[in-house]
């Protein structure tokens, strides 16, 4: 099968384009690279042109544009992106989506026994981190995701990955080595110090455009290219900075504010708050989110609220916002509190919450055998459009499917 693929990598300081020829078998990839976060824009069409001429292809000869979707720099990530996307509108073809991070792992001289722990610095002694096992002998077998990008304070990443490394060996079946991949290693030694028995991958630094297009041919293959429209950098990373008032409320890790609201109005979730949301969770879930679940979601910036009646735990809530909707990750409400009006108190919150982030409605999963859920949702508006196959655990080893459902909202400002 015959496949011309150009790739966009603006993620970092390194602005890089590949061009990616596969016929008869064979597959070969050209590259152009530049140094300087500040010329991405500038340089990035020019070194396509240079690609395609060197080439002797014309651009109505590609089949499809990669893209390199992040994390990483606000503005690289926009540049790719919006390249990608004019690239596809205009030639008629589709987008491939890479997860940045994985084209780092994919750098890696890693077999299944590795689990590559991708840590990127994101400035302000924060890192974006992601983990990858290989799925197969070598690297056309795909990838297994063992945690998606979040973001995480730097000082915190290797307790984090010793905490999770043998919940990841349990996964695959088998002991994971840690492989550390990534800038973010260099750049936050100090804190970042990590067991000795942990390797170092050489070389594997930052993500190149070449690693982008080895990966956005097998997405190829897999039938995963999406129209141009739907291309979106990857946010883990909702605001850089806050006001004088929303840190005076707590928000931006002020730990001298701690929020005097009135009754009723949730307020963010802090470590202080853990012990009372997991008791609180293991007592209305089967099959519970852990305590390591929850400092993660603290961890990677996620909306997370608590509601108190006269200082006891009443309920919670955790949201992601993703670049164009609000997921509903985990919501519960003390048992002794049902039917009282606080889970649609949470669900409402969360729902201006995303109508402030300018997103489009709030997506969900539920179990279809929680049938007082599924009505709840219902009665607040919201809409089955889909189904995930085996999403749940469910007892004696089994799995459970999961309804998605979906409620679009009008974000703030917008007219009614």
């Amino acid at each position: 099968m015959e496949l011309n693929l150009l790739a966009l990598e603006t993620s970092s300081s390194r602005c890089g384009v590949a061009l990616l020829r596969a016929a008869d078998g064979r597959v070969e990839v050209s590259v152009r690279e530049h140094e300087g976060s500040q010329e991405h824009a500038e340089r990035l069409l020019p070194m396509a042109s240079e690609l395609l001429a060197a080439s002797g292809l014309a651009p109505d000869a590609l089949h499809a544009v990669a893209f390199g979707q992040g994390p990483g720099g606000f503005t690289g990530l926009r540049v790719a992106c919006g390249v990608a996307q004019g690239m596809g509108l205009g030639l008629g073809i589709p987008v491939l989506p890479i997860v940045s991070h994985m084209a780092v792992a994919a750098q890696v001289d890693a077999t299944p026994a590795d689990a590559i722990v991708v840590a990127l610095d994101a400035r302000m002694n924060e890192v974006y981190l992601a983990v990858y096992r290989l799925a197969g002998a070598d690297g056309e077998a795909g990838w297994d995701t063992l945690q998606a990008p979040l973001l995480i304070a730097a000082a915190e990443v290797a307790p984090w990955t010793e905490h999770h490394l043998p919940g990841w060996s349990a996964r695959a079946g088998r002991p994971l080595n840690a492989v550390l991949a990534g800038d973010a290693w260099d750049a936050y030694a100090a804190d970042m110090a990590a067991p000795a028995d942990w390797r170092r991958a050489a070389g594997a630094q930052r993500p190149e455009a070449a690693s982008v297009a080895r990966l956005a041919r097998q997405g190829w293959l897999r039938g995963e290219a999406v129209a141009p429209e739907l291309a979106a950098p990857l946010y883990v990373r909702d605001k850089v900075a806050f006001t004088t008032a929303e840190r005076l409320r707590g928000e931006g890790g002020n730990p001298k504010a701690r929020p005097a609201l009135a009754p009723g109005v949730p307020q963010p979730m802090t470590d202080a708050d853990l012990d009372e949301v997991v008791a609180l969770e293991a007592h209305v879930q089967a099959f519970p989110w852990t305590r390591g679940n929850f400092a993660d979601a603290l961890a990677a910036g996620y909306g997370a609220w608590v509601l108190r009646r006269e200082g006891r735990l009443a309920g919670f809530c955790i949201v992601m916002h993703a670049p164009d909707v609000a997921h509903l990750l985990v919501i519960a409400v003390d048992k002794a509190l049902h039917r009282q009006g606080l889970g649609g108190l949470l669900l409402d919150w969360c729902e201006q919450q995303a109508r402030e982030h300018g997103l489009e409605g709030v997506l969900l999963e539920v179990r279809p055998s929680n049938a007082s859920a599924v009505s709840f949702y219902k009665r607040h508006g919201y809409l089955q459009i889909g189904v995930r196959r085996g999403y749940y655990p469910a007892e004696k080893g089994g799995r459970e499917d999961a309804l998605v459902m979906q409620k679009r909202i009008a974000a703030a400002g917008a007219a009614a």
